[in-house]
């Protein structure tokens, strides 16, 4: 992003500083703050101070940083408990899995974590870590409760790792903090009820056997995360797959076609915003065997009658009551043409097309690229986004479609 938020209310930001390597990126994020407008003072871990000088983010912000709770020239004056209530905002970037771990079960056993237990300051922190330890549930649980103790997650992104590995658990940019920042700050969704459907379903052939397919419910959960973090009341409905539930949304869980449709119409009531990014399985077993399927040594071949399953989107979509519906095209070539076709004949309010065939891109990848489409009168407008993370393309998303839901509300 290269546009930068302006001033934000609430200029006095404390800026926490975690043990791990995406603290080079603190320097920068310290630099914005101050650009923006933020009065900032900077607390850092012990740990931390082996990534990054404090001298570098004294010079950056003009104040004195803080490294230690047994300061005796600072704590003569109860510094800690100064700091905490000086800070109108707490930002911890980066916050590692311990930092989150310490701080949700309400330790104080450092300086950071000390003063912000002691704070009342709006709270918010950026995951860094390697993939498998934002993955592990003892991660998830620990977010989960500091979710619900107020803190505001921003991110972690996905992508390359420090480590060599590649998933979920890189800090965010430091421009894209701001945008975060800048989006709790304004929570553009606030009061919206956002409904959102990810990942593949199952069609059971027997009690062993169904049909899928590859997606991974990374785009919709990327949706869901973003649309919480603008304010919205998201509920998310999904398909089997291995993603922790993002922080202050509610999970649906859900198997086959059938099951999604019918969490779709019951969360469809009242709802602002719906968002088809499952992958549904557009055919299941017309009658799914009850034991499984023998192979039998004189076929050499097995029919299966498939029928159709719901169109959930398009039911949606058909609604007396309708929210503005957005439906992804999946594709593997004529992108714009089948997207466009999906929004005229499915009466969408808009389409994002991607194509699944491009390496690294789509189904299991940690990026994508995609082409928006809506309806403006009877012209179809689009955007063209180019390969990004999917953490970046859900605000992409979210952002034209709160623009195009306050248009048609106001038209």
């Amino acid at each position: 992003m290269s546009a930068l938020p302006g001033t934000l209310p609430g200029k006095r930001i404390l800026l926490g500083i975690g043990a791990g390597i995406a603290a080079y990126k603190s320097a920068h994020l310290a630099r914005l703050l101050k650009q923006a407008g933020f009065e900032v003072r900077v607390v850092m871990t012990e740990g931390a101070q082996a990534f990054i000088a404090p001298l570098t983010l004294q010079a950056l912000t003009g104040e004195a940083v803080r490294t230690s709770l047994l300061d005796p020239e600072a704590e003569a004056g109860m510094g800690h408990i100064e700091l905490a209530r000086w800070a109108d905002r707490i930002l911890i970037a980066p916050a590692t899995a311990d930092l989150m771990a310490r701080l949700a079960h309400g330790h104080a056993d450092d300086l950071l974590t000390t003063l912000c237990l002691a704070s009342h300051a709006e709270k918010f922190m950026a995951p860094a870590m390697n993939q498998a330890m934002w993955s592990h549930p003892a991660t998830a649980r620990n977010a989960h409760r500091l979710a619900e103790d107020g803190w505001q997650l921003l991110g972690p992104d996905s992508g390359d790792q420090a480590c060599g590995d590649v998933g979920p658990g890189r800090m965010l940019e430091p421009e894209d903090i701001m945008a975060g920042l800048s989006g709790a700050v304004e929570r553009p969704a606030e009061g919206l009820k956002v409904v959102i459907t990810a990942g593949p379903t199952r069609e059971a052939l027997d009690p062993v056997r169904y049909l899928s397919n590859h997606s991974s419910g990374k785009m919709g959960y990327a949706l869901a995360t973003a649309a919480a973090a603008l304010g919205a009341e998201v509920h998310l409905i999904s398909g089997p797959v291995a993603l922790a539930t993002p922080h202050g949304v509610t999970r649906h869980d859900v198997e086959s076609a059938d099951d999604m449709l019918a969490a779709a119409e019951r969360l469809a009531y009242d709802c602002d915003l719906f968002i088809g990014c499952a992958a549904v399985a557009d055919y299941r077993a017309e009658a799914p065997a009850e034991h499984k399927l023998k192979k039998r040594d004189d076929e050499d071949a097995m029919t299966l009658r498939l029928v159709k399953n719901p169109d959930i989107i398009a039911r949606i979509a058909a609604r007396d009551d309708r929210p503005f519906v957005i439906g992804f095209a999946a594709e593997t070539r004529d992108l714009e043409r089948y997207g466009r076709d999906k929004l005229t004949r499915k009466q969408l309010d808009m389409v994002v097309a991607n194509d699944v065939s491009q390496a690294g891109l789509g189904f299991g990848a940690d990026d994508n690229a995609a082409v928006l489409l809506w309806k403006d009168g009877n012209a179809i407008d689009r955007d063209a986004q180019p390969p990004q993370p999917k953490s970046r393309l859900a605000e992409a998303v979210l952002k034209r479609a709160l623009s195009r839901l306050n248009t048609t509300h106001h038209a």
